[in-house]
């Protein structure tokens, strides 16, 4: 039994869909449908049972047979300011999972959770899975830095493998549901489509980020599925490219129409707030982690997004 925490989500959905091509279909999903849209990506999915987190959290102890727990869940809004949710849904539940796969009885569970590129803060101190490199600029960043502390403490007397992933900038298909914080690939097509005019904030052509396209994602959790390796890992492709190349990218995909790209203000409230430059240190996943399939660069993932965007509006269908 597998439990994919977040699996109605964007990335938490394409987990379950990989794990469905490898024919893999005794999985439970864990989240909530308050934004009743996201049931869109589970129409495609083969699944034994969804359960919200509360239930799960209850039924936890009298689940059997459970291999692995794919920890996605976490609320990602890096505008949320309220630190209490914050570190009780993303910090707290964190740790309760991780200690459930630890206890003597449950040795062997193994925990793949979600971390973030969010950790490093802007970047000064480099990309490294190390504490020298991580300083969080707001409160989402913190509840994942601080949950990866916690691992990092408790990594000798571990029971089993634990990954954390700290995935980058994540675009593709299922992420609909997530309004304002989808991918600049998802919102810069709807410009394009809708008004023929995509924007991107003054500054952008500087702004530098590791886009990674969500296959790429799913490969690397399925890798550490298959492989007992621990330890905290980056989830990019190594190579930044800037906002205004991701408009160029996408402007591409309509031949014939024109499409503008116009700048627009920089945006008060993300001043000191905001990542301006991202791009993964791979070389612990390289060799630590041993995962060595190429990653998608940003013109080939534009392109296999923007077909399902174009043909089923960004799901699986």
């Amino acid at each position: 039994m597998i439990i994919v925490t977040g699996g109605a989500g964007f990335i938490g959905s394409n987990i379950v869909k990989g794990l469905n091509n490898k024919g893999i279909e005794d999985i439970i999903i864990v989240d909530s449908l308050k934004y009743s849209e996201k049931h869109l990506n589970l129409n495609r999915l083969k699944f034994k049972d969804f359960l919200s987190k509360e239930d799960f959290l209850n039924k936890l102890d009298s689940i059997n047979n459970i291999s692995i727990i794919s920890h996605q869940g976490a609320c990602s809004d890096t505008m949320e300011t309220d630190g209490d949710f914050m570190m009780k849904n993303n910090y707290e539940f964190s740790k309760q999972l991780y200690d459930f796969c630890n206890r003597s009885n449950r040795k062997g569970i193994k925990f793949i959770y979600a971390s973030s590129a969010s950790v490093y803060g802007n970047g000064d101190n480099g990309f490294k899975e190390e504490t020298s490199s991580e300083y969080p600029l707001n409160i989402y960043a913190y509840s994942k830095y601080l949950f990866d502390q916690y691992v990092r403490a408790n990594s000798k007397s571990a029971q089993s493998q634990v990954v954390g992933l700290r995935y980058f900038n994540v675009y593709g298909p299922q992420e609909n549901h997530k309004g304002k914080m989808a991918s600049v690939f998802f919102h810069f097509y709807n410009q394009a489509k809708e008004t023929g005019v995509i924007k991107v904030f003054e500054g952008s052509k500087n702004f530098l980020r590791d886009f990674v396209f969500v296959d790429d994602i799913v490969n690397i959790n399925l890798h550490f599925h298959d492989n007992n390796i621990s330890g905290i890992f980056n989830c990019g492709t190594g190579q930044c490219r800037s906002f205004y190349d991701v408009a160029i990218a996408v402007k591409e995909h309509f031949p014939g129409k024109e499409i503008k790209i116009e700048e627009i203000p920089f945006p008060e409230k993300l001043k000191g707030k905001y990542q301006a430059y991202t791009q993964a240190d791979l070389e612990n996943l390289r060799k630590t982690g041993k995962y060595d399939k190429e990653m998608t660069d940003v013109y080939n993932g534009a392109s296999q997004y923007i077909k399902i965007l174009a043909k089923d509006l960004g799901y699986y269908k």
